[in-house]
């Protein structure tokens, strides 16, 4: 019969290995963007929305092969958000400012995303410049259940109907998991951000009723919204209407995360105005994607995208994004927006 020692010493040596494979735990990461992609838009002149400027004839010159050229430079910088830690293009992405679905085929397509065989969920918008949300997902992660747009009714002091995107929320399954993503433009700070506010309280309180019409029928859902708020985290529409917590501590069953306001207060940010940097572009998230307990999908952490060729590299405008038009003037750069993402984490089973 084998010794005590030796049974010691196999107690000890299984246990210094069953320590080790608990230390090593892999975990499945999935990578949510957004990215404003500033004016997407074909060539083709639409009688129905005001999009002359972007046409070969139009303000902007804007001519086939400068749409190319944008599309590859899209495509590029969504093959890599995230990739530092995923080393994937993002597994669900939500994009603004495109103009029709034929500008998201050619998005998807392009030799940078074809691989990544991104599937597409977009619906027209009244927005009187004819710009659009939309959801892009990988195929062979996501798997749409339910989708639908809802329409932001706004009207200004006379009465009149101010058009703008609808909010769109995509119910669906990651991996197998039950999630659901909206993607929102709220209405710019034309005219002021203290004149334009009421507008954007009034999409802040779409958002959650949207939210809320989702937990009446489960109260665990997990749902992460994002987009181009035209707000900062700190912003009315965030913490009164919202009330978007910006520490995961003391957050009970219905309270929002926002991941984005720390950022925020170190000085980070999405776009910059007269030497003012917002974060505008955000996600934000139920509690129940924080608990990191179940073999289940949870937050990890956030960030935002800003590799130094997305950055105008000299001048007054140095570190800002470099824009495809600036001054009136084609530069060929990217978007005046840097893209967001946040990564979701879940224990591999043994």
């Amino acid at each position: 019969m084998p010794s005590m020692k030796l049974y010691l010493f196999y107690f000890l040596l299984f246990s210094q290995m069953g320590l080790i494979a608990q230390e090593a735990a892999s975990y499945q990461i999935r990578t949510v963007a957004f990215y404003n992609l500033e004016n997407l838009f074909d060539t083709k002149n639409d009688t129905l929305i005001f999009d002359d400027d972007r046409t070969p004839t139009g303000k902007d010159h804007w001519t086939e092969e400068r749409y190319i050229e944008k599309i590859a430079q899209m495509s590029k910088v969504i093959s890599e958000i995230g990739s530092s830690e995923n080393k994937t293009a993002p597994d669900i992405i939500g994009v603004c400012e495109v103009e029709n679905l034929s500008v998201l085929q050619d998005l998807v397509h392009h030799s940078n995303l074809l691989q990544t065989n991104y599937g597409i969920i977009h619906f027209d918008s009244p927005d009187e410049r004819g710009i659009d949300v939309a959801l892009l997902y990988k195929k062979d992660a996501f798997i749409p259940v339910n989708f639908n747009s809802h329409r932001l009714l706004l009207f200004d002091l006379d009465g009149k109907r101010n058009y703008t995107r609808d909010q769109l929320i995509v119910e669906g399954l990651l991996d197998n998991e039950k999630i659901y993503f909206l993607v929102n433009h709220w209405p710019s700070r034309s005219g002021g951000e203290a004149r334009s506010r009421p507008y954007r309280l009034e999409a802040a309180k779409l958002n959650k009723r949207i939210i809320d019409s989702v937990r009446r029928q489960d109260i665990y859902a997990k749902i992460i919204s994002m987009g181009d708020f035209n707000d900062d985290p700190v912003d009315p529409s965030f913490k009164k209407i919202l009330n978007v917590q910006k520490s995961y501590k003391n957050l009970d069953s219905l309270s929002l995360y926002g991941p984005m306001e720390k950022l925020y207060k170190k000085g980070k940010g999405s776009l910059a105005y007269r030497d003012k940097w917002n974060l505008f572009d955000q996600l934000y998230m139920t509690s129940t994607l924080l608990d990191k307990e179940k073999h289940t999908y949870s937050y990890w952490k956030a960030g935002i995208f800003t590799p130094s060729y997305l950055m105008d590299p000299k001048g007054k405008y140095k570190g800002y994004p470099l824009r495809t038009y600036a001054g009136g003037s084609y530069i060929g750069g990217y978007s005046d927006h840097f893209p967001v993402y946040l990564h979701l984490i879940k224990k591999a089973k043994p």
